[in-house]
């Protein structure tokens, strides 16, 4: 596929005024993937058949659109992530224990694409984006998935520290690594010791990376998440997943760890920027997903009162879905668009 040059969308001016108290920064809203994607246009079924043929058992029959998923079927769901890892990032081997999170891979590699502007010197089409093991990345609450680092190894080679509070979800996500040798050496995994200390015991004191990801728990207790999946699951059933040309917009599953936590999503933020607060040498770009922006003018007051040194906001689109990375640093005022490399 021919990808058009990527042009970065031209941000909202900041004026120097606002160095001691910085505003958020807010892109352009897209009506697609991002330009790096491998996944813009409908998905290429016989490939990914090709590179997963038990996918071809889960096609069924669209009148608008041709063959699609039963995108309510978390077995389906899954058999497509292992048939777009294998065929757009040679990850060959990719399951999930029962119960667990199945993330929508082209949104997550959204997240890392974005991430990668952050991270990139130059402007407009002469982006320098970072590549390479050189590039350190933490991601916050990996997920017996392990989608980030596989999907940033393989995109970019960088190198990961995975962390969660799960003992089971380290140990399946190390399977994982350990069955894709292509990625080794690239992806350490360490289970978090403390619920509410991010990163307490995870991190060796010196150690310092180029960005941090997290996806939080959107919902603050366990009705709230189950009545989150039933919803979920009426919309699907309805054929909202239909309309974005075979891509599922919302996704499957998932741990009561990796779905809810005391406070929801807000407070979990909250909690991330007094600690990036306490460790500003930790990352260069603190980012974490924010599903709903009703909960940005909270956050984006925490950081200001923090004091970061640049604040912004990132749109994504997938399908029908719409979502936003919030992105902060403690570092030396950036030149556009990201600062100096990491």
């Amino acid at each position: 596929m021919v990808r058009p040059p990527y042009r970065k969308p031209t941000p909202t001016p900041v004026s120097p005024s606002t160095a001691a108290r910085p505003e958020a920064v807010r892109e352009v809203v897209p009506d697609r993937l991002h330009p790096r994607s491998r996944h813009l246009g409908r998905y290429d079924f016989p490939a990914l058949i090709r590179a997963c043929p038990e996918l071809a058992a889960f096609l069924v029959p669209h009148p608008v659109e041709g063959d699609t998923l039963n995108f309510a079927d978390p077995a389906a769901v899954s058999t497509l992530n292992r048939a777009l890892l294998h065929h757009h990032y040679g990850i060959t081997r990719w399951d999930l224990p029962p119960g667990a999170l199945c993330p929508p891979v082209p949104g997550r590699a959204d997240y890392l694409h974005h991430v990668a502007d952050l991270l990139a010197t130059g402007a407009g089409s002469s982006l320098a984006v970072p590549r390479g093991p050189s590039v350190a990345v933490l991601d916050i609450g990996v997920g017996a998935n392990c989608i980030y680092p596989l999907l940033g190894a393989r995109e970019y080679g960088w190198r990961f520290v995975g962390t969660d509070i799960a003992p089971d979800s380290i140990a399946w996500a190390r399977r994982l690594v350990a069955g894709n040798p292509v990625v080794a050496g690239l992806i350490e995994l360490r289970q978090q010791p403390s619920p509410i200390a991010i990163f307490e015991g995870v991190v060796a004191p010196g150690e310092a990376f180029a960005a941090s990801l997290c996806n939080p728990p959107f919902h603050a207790s366990a009705a709230e998440a189950a009545a989150g999946t039933h919803r979920k699951l009426r919309n699907l059933a309805a054929g909202r997943s239909h309309r974005s040309q075979g891509r599922p917009t919302l996704n499957f599953g998932g741990r009561a760890n990796e779905l809810w936590c005391i406070g929801g999503e807000p407070a979990f933020i909250l909690r991330l920027i007094a600690e990036s607060r306490r460790h500003p040498a930790l990352c260069r770009w603190f980012t974490t997903l924010v599903s709903k922006s009703a909960h940005l003018p909270a956050l984006e007051a925490a950081l200001r009162a923090a004091q970061v040194t640049a604040l912004r906001v990132i749109p994504m689109r997938h399908g029908q879905k719409h979502s936003r990375i919030l992105a902060w640093t403690f570092a030396p005022a950036p030149a556009a668009p990201g600062g100096p490399p990491f």
